[in-house]
């Protein structure tokens, strides 16, 4: 663990390396929000996160959202989650689906999928298998915009999660 006020000062590089995994595969939010130096909490620091991503391109969003794996999809079949990632579904013990749970998933990756060109994103933590599978097919009635903008809140959720076990109050 480490302070917000430890975290301003380090340079970009160390910055960016300390929050690697916060955001899947994008880096960019923390760069950006290097900017804003210094933090006084971990909550200003979230907000500051947070604000990159108000300010981002739809294109740029697009891009998050694209970077999260599936939920016991084929990145976690073939290990290469994020460890972040890889933690946080085997929390949920994803990783212990039964056959039918697993085809389920499966079955609702591909139509979330071929339905609104990305991956559903939920916040894991906290949520067990059947949580998560009903979540997931309610989520499939919502619009295109609707759905985008609840992955969005699912990022800032698990962001913020993510956030917690790195940086003191």
């Amino acid at each position: 663990m480490v302070t917000a006020q430890a975290l301003s000062q380090l340079d970009q590089e160390e910055f960016v390396a300390a929050l690697d995994g916060l955001y899947e595969h994008s880096p960019w939010v923390a760069q950006r929000a290097w900017h804003a130096r210094p933090f006084a909490s971990r909550a200003q620091l979230f907000e500051t996160l947070c604000g990159v991503l108000r300010e981002a391109s739809g294109k740029e969003l697009m891009k998050l959202v694209r970077a999260h794996p599936e939920l016991a999809g084929k990145s976690a079949v073939r290990g290469e989650l994020t460890e972040e990632s890889t933690r946080e579904q085997a929390g949920a013990r994803l990783d212990a689906c039964t056959p039918e749970e697993f085809e389920r998933l499966q079955q609702l990756n591909a139509a979330y999928q071929e339905k609104f060109g990305f991956p559903f994103i939920i916040a894991v933590r906290g949520l067990d298998r059947a949580q998560i599978i009903a979540q997931f097919s309610a989520r499939l009635h919502n619009d295109t915009e609707t759905e985008f903008r609840e992955a969005l809140r699912q990022i800032e959720r698990i962001a913020a999660l993510r956030l917690e076990e790195r940086v003191t109050a």
